[in-house]
């Protein structure tokens, strides 16, 4: 609830009613006093001394909300519509085992790919509020993490219980595409992307990633790619039976030519993150390519006050006139 006065201006008129009042207090007031009243001074100089203060009471109260009656008060609701970008995206996140390796950095301490993964995409989320936004996670097969919404909040805590080994382990690049597809197929927005990471090639799944790319294409959906991780040797962490974690190096290949080939197809960009700056840089580079500008539509809802202060202002004329003229009238 918001409250405001249309003419503030004509509140200046306030500072006239001390004013007033340091006048009568200067100038003071004679009165005639007859030998009959000492009869009844003991019994009504108490009721005398209170009544003209409270008699002043009312005028001035009541002077006091007809002029801010007259300044136009109002009470309303002020409330700003968005209207959205028009930008639908899905992010495909690649939560195969390999995505455990630890060759990134968060702090300077040792981090896995997810984690930094995780990481980076919150951060995305957050700087597109106005986007409808969906995860998609694909292992050996994709699993919806967030529908479409512009709940960025639930998304987020959705995003946050991602783990590795929620499904079968394999790389269903192919499959993850067609299910990001199917959920911006039917949509009217403005632009429809598929942002699409991962750390392997395509393992698993019987949908050939090239057709999922092309079929998505047709339908005008724009395809980012982005290659996590290094290529070659990495360090990932075991445990032992004993519950101690240690590491070994694994040989991981990525197949950059067929990512590069999917962001072609999907008349996208591909891009390639070898550390947690890159990855950084590159969602922001994402985030830049797909801005467009938002536009915010303010609505008040003022409802006049006026009347109310009005009529609470004659009310205490009123009684104070119908007081003065009855038990508050002065007997000579």
């Amino acid at each position: 609830m918001d409250f405001r006065f249309a003419q503030p201006w004509l509140l200046l008129l306030l500072l006239a009613l001390p004013l007033i009042w340091a006048w009568q207090q200067l100038a003071g007031s004679a009165s005639v006093r007859y030998a009959p009243a000492r009869i009844f001074e003991k019994g009504v100089s108490l009721r005398r001394s209170l009544i003209p203060a409270v008699q002043k009471t009312f005028v001035y109260a009541a002077s006091t909300t007809l002029l801010l009656g007259l300044a136009r008060p109002q009470a309303g609701v002020v409330s700003a519509e968005f209207r959205t970008s028009g930008i639908d995206i899905m992010i495909l996140l690649d939560v195969s085992r390999s995505m455990l390796a630890e060759d990134y950095q968060i702090g300077g301490e040792r981090a896995s790919r997810i984690e930094v993964v995780k990481q980076v995409t919150e951060k995305f989320i957050e700087n597109r509020p106005n986007d409808r936004i969906g995860v998609i996670a694909f292992a050996g097969r994709p699993f919806l993490v967030s529908p479409l919404t512009l709940d960025h909040n639930w998304l987020l805590a959705n995003l946050s219980r991602l783990q590795i080994g929620l499904t079968e382990d394999g790389t269903a690049i192919g499959s993850a595409l067609v299910s990001g597809a199917n959920r911006l197929r039917d949509l009217k927005a403005k632009s429809r992307v598929i942002i699409l990471l991962t750390d392997g090639d395509n393992n698993a799944g019987k949908v050939p990633p090239f057709t999922a790319a092309e079929a998505a294409a047709g339908i005008g959906i724009r395809i980012y790619t982005i290659g996590a991780g290094t290529n070659g040797l990495v360090p990932f962490p075991e445990t032992d039976r004993f519950g101690n974690k240690f590491y070994t190096e694994e040989y991981m290949p990525f197949q950059e030519d067929a990512c590069r080939m999917i962001a072609k197809i999907g008349h996208g960009e591909f891009f390639r993150a070898a550390d947690t700056r890159s990855m950084q840089e590159i969602f922001a580079s994402i985030d830049r390519l797909e801005k467009t500008e938002t536009q915010v539509q303010h609505v008040q809802n003022y409802q006049d006050l006026f009347p109310w202060f009005v009529t609470v202002g004659l009310t205490l004329i009123g009684v104070s006139t119908i007081l003065g003229e009855t038990i508050w009238r002065r007997i000579p």
